[in-house]
C-alpha cells in the first residue's frame, strides 16, 4: 500500500498535523507517499529513523541488515522490544507495516557486489550502519547511483549527521578512514542511548526535508552533538577539488584496514584470516584474546590467553606454536595481527571473532 495520499486524491487524516505546517501541505505529503527509501542498518540509529519515516508517511521503506536482535541491543534499539533472536530487518519491517507503510526486509549485508543493484530501486538512502567500510561503500554507491545519502554516526556521548549529495560527499569530510581499532565500537566504548535517538531524529528529518522539498538540507554542512554539554555545532565543508572521482566500488574492508592498493584491486592475496570451522579443527595454535578483561569475563574461547590490544605491541610470546588472535567481531584482531607482523611475529586473525565462533562452532559461548 502507499501511505500519504488517500482516496479520491486526498490525504490520510493521520497526517493532518504535518499538513498544517507552513510550507508543507498536500503536495509535500504526496511526495512522501510516493517515495522509496532504503535504510542501511536496523540498529540504534535505525530504531529512530525507521519508525519516524513510517509514521510520517514515506510510501516504501526498505531495510537491509544481516544481524539478529540480542539483549544488549535493546537499550538503544527500542523498536525490537520483545523480538530477541529475530532478524533485525524482519523485525523493523513488521513495525513499518503496522504503521500502514509498505516494507521490504533485506536480510543480508550491504556489499560492493549488491549495493548498486539495491540502490537502483530507491530514491534516497539512509546510512545508519556502525562501521567504516559500510559508510564508505554507501557513500560511493549513492554517488554512482546519483541519489542522495543521509548519514549519521554515534560514538559514546556524541554524534554527527550530514548528507552526501549535490556536489558534496562524506569523503570530503573524511578522505580516509581512521586507523583500524582507533575508534571503539559500542560494545567496547559504550554508547548513550539518547544520543543515538538525537542523531537518528536529525537523520530522519533530513530525509523528510529532501523528499518533501522543504527547508534547507544539511548539504555542505555537518551537524555534531555533544550529549555531555548539550551543545550542537555546525561545521561547513566543500568539495575537495583534488579528490579522485568515484568510478567504481572497491574492497572497503581492505580500504579501511589501510591497504589502499589491495582495495583498488592491485593485488589479490587473501587476508591472513582463519575461519571458526578451520580453527575448531586445529589443536596446534596459541589462541590470543585481544579484547578487554571485562569482555573476556563474559565469554572466551577455551584455551585462549588474554592480551588486550593496547598491550600487544609490547607483549612477549615464548610459545612456539602458530598464533591466532581474536576479538569480538574480527576488527581489533586484524590490528593486533598487523602490530605483531611489524615486530616480525606472524599471526592469523579469527574471521568474525568470538561472535562468529558462537554462531558457527559453539552456541554455548555467550554473545554480547
Amino acid at each position: 500500500m502507499t501511505a500519504g495520499p488517500g482516496e479520491n486524491g486526498g490525504v490520510d487524516a493521520r497526517y493532518s498535523r504535518q499538513l498544517a505546517l507552513p510550507g508543507f501541505g498536500v503536495a509535500a505529503q504526496q511526495r512522501l507517499g510516493a517515495a522509496r527509501v532504503l535504510v542501511i542498518g536496523a540498529g540504534g540509529l535505525g530504531s529512530t529513523v525507521i519508525p519516524s519515516l513510517a509514521a510520517a508517511g514515506v510510501g516504501t521503506i526498505g531495510v537491509i541488515d544481516d544481524d539478529r536482535v540480542e539483549l544488549s541491543n535493546l537499550h538503544r534499539q527500542v523498536m525490537h522490544a520483545g523480538r530477541i533472536g529475530e532478524a533485525k530487518a524482519a523485525s523493523a519491517a513488521a513495525l513499518v507495516e503496522a504503521l500502514g507503510v509498505s516494507a521490504v526486509a533485506i536480510e543480508e549485508r550491504l556489499t560492493s557486489d549488491n549495493a548498486l543493484e539495491l540502490f537502483s530501486g530507491y530514491d534516497l538512502v539512509i546510512d545508519g550502519s556502525d562501521n567504516f567500510p559500510t559508510r564508505y561503500l554507501a557513500n560511493d554507491a549513492a554517488e554512482l547511483a546519483g541519489i542522495p545519502l543521509v548519514w549519521g554516526a554515534v560514538s559514546q556521548y556524541g554524534g554527527q549527521a550530514g548528507i552526501s549529495w549535490a556536489g558534496t560527499s562524506y569523503r570530503d569530510l573524511f578522505p580516509a578512514p581512521p586507523p583500524p581499532g582507533s575508534v571503539p565500537s559500542c560494545a567496547v566504548g559504550g554508547v548513550l542511548p539518547t544520543t543515538v535517538a538525537v542523531i537518528g531524529s536529525i537523520m530522519a528529518t533530513e530525509a523528510l526535508k529532501l523528499i518533501a522539498d522543504v527547508g534547507r538540507p544539511l548539504i555542505g554542512r555537518v551537524t555534531t552533538y555533544d550529549a555531555l554539554s548539550g551543545a550542537f555545532r555546525e561545521i561547513p565543508y566543500a568539495r575537495d577539488p583534488q579528490a579522485p572521482a568515484v568510478t567504481a566500488l572497491i574492497d572497503y574492508e581492505l580500504f579501511c584496514a589501510g591497504d589502499r592498493a589491495a582495495a583498488a584491486g592491485h593485488r589479490t592475496e587473501p587476508a591472513a584470516e582463519i575461519t571458526p570451522a578451520e580453527l575448531a579443527a586445529r589443536d596446534d595454535v596459541l589462541l590470543v584474546d585481544v579484547r578487554e578483561p571485562w569482555e573476556a569475563a563474559i565469554a572466551s574461547i577455551p584455551g585462549s590467553v588474554l592480551v588486550p590490544l593496547g598491550t600487544v605491541a609490547e607483549a612477549e610470546f615464548d610459545d612456539a606454536r602458530p598464533i591466532v588472535v581474536y576479538c569480538h567481531h574480527g576488527v581489533r584482531s586484524q590490528t593486533a595481527r598487523e602490530q605483531l607482523a611489524a615486530r616480525g611475529i606472524p599471526a592469523t586473525s579469527l574471521a568474525g571473532g568470538i561472535d562468529a565462533w558462537a554462531l558457527q562452532v559453539d552456541p554455548s559461548t555467550a554473545r554480547y
